[in-house]
Parts: C-alpha cells; structure tokens; sequence
C-alpha cells in the first residue's frame, strides 16, 4: 500500500504527458515535421517526474486549472448551443467533456501534491 501511495502523486503528471503525446502524434499524422513544437510541452511534467519541485509543480497546476476553468466555460457554452464549435458529432463531444473534466481534477491533484509538506 506504501508504494501505490508513493507513487500516485506522478498520475497527473503522466496524464498531462500522454495528452501530449496523442496531440503530437495526431498532429504528426496530419501536418508532419510542424507537430515537433508540440514535444516541448511535456518538458516540465518530464522535469516533475525526474526532479520534483514544488514551485514549478504550483505553477503548473495554476496555469492548467486557469486553462481548464475557460475550456469548462466553453464546453458548457457549446453544451447549451450559445456557440456551435463542436458541430454535430455526439461522441467526439462527450470525449472532449471528458477530457476537460480530466484535465481539471489533474490540476487540482497538482496543487494537492504542491500545498503537501511531503513532495
């Protein structure tokens, strides 16, 4: 039980990696050498995992929890038809609700594990 405990601090970091990775290889497939700029988003979630610091971990965790309160505006804009973004499609709908709902507890985890006396 120690070690899920030890290790469950790095999901959010892991999640936000694995993001990136589906954007750069879906970008990749689309525009070719243009998606490398995408890599360089997961520089700091790799520094995390490596060598934790707990103010960069704080202001990671600001940033995406700001960039995920405007998508959760957003989503809930195109969810009561103000502004049509998404088009049509239901299932690619619900999966970008899905995304966002992550993207937000992981922040929140992030000022979690940051606010902890033990990182």
């Amino acid at each position: 039980m120690k070690a899920i405990s030890k290790y469950t601090r790095f999901i959010p970091y892991l999640y936000f990696i694995s993001v990136i990775v589906y954007w750069f290889t879906y970008t990749n497939r689309t525009e070719g050498i243009s998606a490398y700029p995408i890599l360089l988003f997961g520089i700091p979630f790799i520094w995390q995992l490596i060598k934790p610091n707990r103010n960069l971990n704080f202001s990671l965790g600001i940033i995406f929890v700001c960039v995920s309160s405007y998508l959760i505006l957003a989503y809930g804009l195109a969810l009561l038809d103000v502004v049509n973004w998404f088009g049509a499609t239901t299932s690619i709908f619900t999966s970008i609700g899905l995304f966002i709902l992550g993207s937000f507890v992981m922040a929140l985890w992030m000022i979690r594990n940051s606010i902890q006396k033990q990182f």
